[in-house]
């Protein structure tokens, strides 16, 4: 068994343009205050990191990470939800998207895709020079819009998705292969992969590829009302990332699993911040302790009520208070009776 690392925390939620969230030393020396010993990064936020100066200079990368490690820092894994989301985008969500893509692909759903995967190349890279082992992302979406369908699906609408969606990953998959790093798709209703089936089904279009893991995130599965303990057991040897994230479901007679379209604070299912919310996090962390977790637990802020500020702090002290430090022995050695094979026959009884 491993005990997991952490506490960590995603980024992404807390970047801004006034400090000490407008840079990577002051967010870092910020994380760092709040109780955090590592950092996982946006790579789409310039304002942090540069991801074409990471895939090509391993001198920046050290750069980052001595940053980071002045304040007791590191980093943890690079993100690219945003760049992974475009790597498949149905055209009825082309305009809400547009605005991920760089401007000079904005309007030109081809070269936006061709960008988008780019930037996976580059992820991979940057990752490698980082010394990382693991990447997060989302798979993007093109069946997504057929989920709960009417009319119904045509036949075969599925299947042709989901090798479309294979045979714009492989490339990537097998890029991230020669560096190194597993890609992690965080497993998201929005997306294509969104629960352990549609992952299942991925994973048989891309070959079984090694590289394709999980982000495992209870809050998504929560609102689904999928059980998430069961999902750790099923996939165990694919989750090789962990958002710890908070979530309640609370259905009524009006309102359930859809939410009726109303906003966060209205809904059913809402995210919260740990603690807060319904998540049996003593059992994840007991589950994946038990599975020789290798990764970090990270950290991140979803929450349609609490400041994110006071989010992150109670949330630093949540993590360190459910990691298990993994025992080296069984509780009951002080009972062993320090047999050997002659003594277990005889036990048995068979001479």
């Amino acid at each position: 068994m491993k005990t997991i690392k952490g506490p960590a925390i995603f980024l992404a939620q807390f970047a801004g343009d006034e400090a000490p969230f407008n840079s990577l030393d002051a967010i870092g020396a910020w994380a760092a205050d709040c109780g955090f010993v590592g950092v996982q990064i946006p790579s789409w936020d310039g304002r942090l990191f540069d991801l074409a100066k990471a895939a090509e200079s391993k001198d920046y990368c050290d750069d980052v990470k001595g940053t980071l490690a002045a304040h007791g820092v590191e980093v943890t894994e690079l993100s690219t939800h945003l760049q992974g989301q475009l790597v498949a985008v149905h055209p009825a969500y082309d305009e809400a998207f547009d605005g991920f893509a760089a401007e000079e692909v904005r309007g030109n759903p081809d070269a936006r895709q061709v960008w988008a995967v780019d930037q996976m190349m580059k992820a991979a890279k940057a990752s490698a020079n980082l010394g990382l082992t693991d990447h997060v992302t989302f798979s993007g979406a093109l069946a997504w819009p057929y989920v709960y369908p009417w009319p119904q699906r045509p036949a075969g609408l599925i299947e042709t998705a989901f090798g479309e969606l294979a045979k714009r990953w492989r490339p990537i998959l097998d890029a991230f292969d020669e560096a190194g790093v597993n890609v992690c798709y965080e497993i998201h209703p929005g997306e294509d992969l969104h629960d352990g089936i549609t992952f299942e089904m991925f994973l048989d279009a891309v070959g079984g590829h090694t590289r394709c893991n999980i982000l495992y995130d209870p809050s998504h599965f929560v609102l689904q009302a999928l059980d998430y303990l069961d999902f750790i057991d099923i996939y165990k040897d694919r989750i090789k990332m962990f958002h710890v994230k908070d979530a309640e479901f609370n259905p009524t007679g009006r309102q359930g699993v859809y939410s009726g379209y109303q906003s966060w604070v209205d809904r059913a299912g809402r995210f919260r911040s740990l603690g807060d919310g319904q998540v049996d996090f003593a059992g994840i962390f007991s589950k994946l302790a038990a599975n020789d977790f290798e990764g970090w637990a990270v950290l991140e802020w979803e929450c349609c009520l609490k400041h994110p500020e006071d989010g992150a702090r109670e949330g630093s002290q949540f993590i360190r208070d459910h990691i298990i430090r993994v025992t080296e022995k069984a509780f009951d050695d002080f009972a062993d009776g320090g047999t050997d094979e002659a003594a277990n026959r005889r036990m048995l009884g068979i001479g």
